[in-house]
């Protein structure tokens, strides 16, 4: 499904609908250089990765252990993170959820858990009063993640996520941007194993002409 066809099938829903992988035209490189270098937070030195993924999405919860195990082999110079995407209104729930657990330093050790809770046991995580209830039964300071949850900086990081994601161009998710310059996914690349395969050729490359 595609992200425009997506908008508008989610927009009745209560949760983001299970995101498919695009379909896009693709000459065979496995990945779409940019025509306007997106926004970079790693500093000088350092080779920026970010995965967009959402949540509620399928193929990332299925893609998350082949990530996780690719992270723990990146060199040095490779800044590694993760960006929760916001196609519609109906994903700011889900979003603020991640920027939280990202806050607390808990989202590495939680996300698995999120996943599961919102795709296999269906729990309404997008409304609050199941939400604060569950975080709490996961061992997490209910009043600390209420705070940060609602706070103006949680929103600010929202709309940063909404701006990112549309300088890469992200149409379906998982998707892998690389240094502000190379945009991939597992339409593109053929596969979650090939997707990540490329991502370390984009970075060789990026390394080669200097971050």
């Amino acid at each position: 499904m595609k992200r425009r066809e997506f908008a508008l099938a989610a927009a009745a829903a209560s949760l983001p609908a299970l995101w498919s992988l695009p379909v896009q035209a693709q000459s065979g490189q496995g990945y779409l250089e940019l025509k306007q270098r997106a926004t970079v937070s790693a500093p000088a030195g350092q080779i920026e990765v970010i995965e967009f993924f959402s949540y509620g999405c399928v193929h990332c919860k299925n893609f998350a252990p082949i990530f996780e195990a690719w992270k723990k082999t990146v060199a040095k110079d490779v800044s590694v993170r993760m960006v929760h995407v916001g196609f519609n209104k109906s994903f700011e729930p889900l979003q603020r959820i991640f920027i939280t657990l990202e806050t607390l330093g808990q989202a590495d050790a939680m996300n698995a858990k999120v996943f599961k809770a919102v795709q296999d046991e269906r729990k309404a995580l997008n409304k609050p009063d199941v939400l604060f209830p569950w975080v709490a039964e996961q061992g997490l300071d209910r009043a600390k993640f209420e705070s940060i949850y609602n706070s103006f900086s949680t929103a600010s990081q929202v709309k940063r996520s909404m701006q990112l994601q549309d300088e890469y161009q992200v149409e379906g998710t998982p998707a892998i941007g690389v240094a502000g310059r190379y945009y991939t996914d597992g339409s593109m690349a053929g596969g979650f194993e090939r997707m990540v395969q490329v991502t370390n050729q984009l970075v060789e490359r990026e390394r080669k002409r200097g971050a």
